[in-house]
């Protein structure tokens, strides 16, 4: 949990491998936009930073969290990429609408990953407050897209090294 002395985007203590050999995806969405472009601006940054080349990352928009899951499913099924990064934010209201969306994402976000076999990355802020969301996207807690991008780049890397 990040706290207001913990910037989560810090990797100077971890070995990040090169992304220069990886394709990847990022479904980002167009809800809460502030906040997305954001974490896709970390996200996309990160990931070239890193190695990888800017023809290598295929970005698509959707209109809200809950349809990432649908995004990296279509960009699995019609696109070659070693890992697809979904971004999105979702914030508390008055209703209990919160707790289905977050839950829904979540789990469609696993399933796509799991019938697959490729890393899909839960790149969705889950917070109480606009805040919150700023603070985590290129705030003091750093950006929560330049965490999934490496999170990427790891797990592309596990999944050519287990899978040869």
């Amino acid at each position: 949990m990040a706290t207001q002395f913990k910037n989560l985007s810090d990797f100077s203590n971890t070995e990040i491998p090169s992304a220069a050999n990886y394709r990847f995806g990022i479904v980002v969405a167009e809800w809460n936009a502030e906040i997305t472009n954001a974490l896709y601006e970390g996200a996309w940054q990160s990931l070239v930073n890193h190695g990888a080349l800017p023809d290598n990352i295929l970005t698509y928009s959707v209109p809200g969290s809950f349809e990432l899951t649908t995004g990296a499913e279509l960009l699995l099924q019609n696109m070659h990429v070693d890992a697809v990064i979904c971004l999105g934010c979702v914030i508390q209201g008055e209703t209990r609408h919160f707790d289905f969306i977050c839950d829904a994402v979540a789990n469609g976000i696993t399933n796509v990953a799991i019938k697959h076999s490729k890393p899909v990355i839960f790149g969705v802020l889950t917070t109480d407050n606009q805040q919150q969301a700023l603070d985590r996207a290129g705030g003091k807690h750093g950006n929560k897209g330049d965490e999934a991008a490496i999170t990427a780049i790891k797990m592309a890397n596990l999944a050519e090294t287990l899978n040869g």
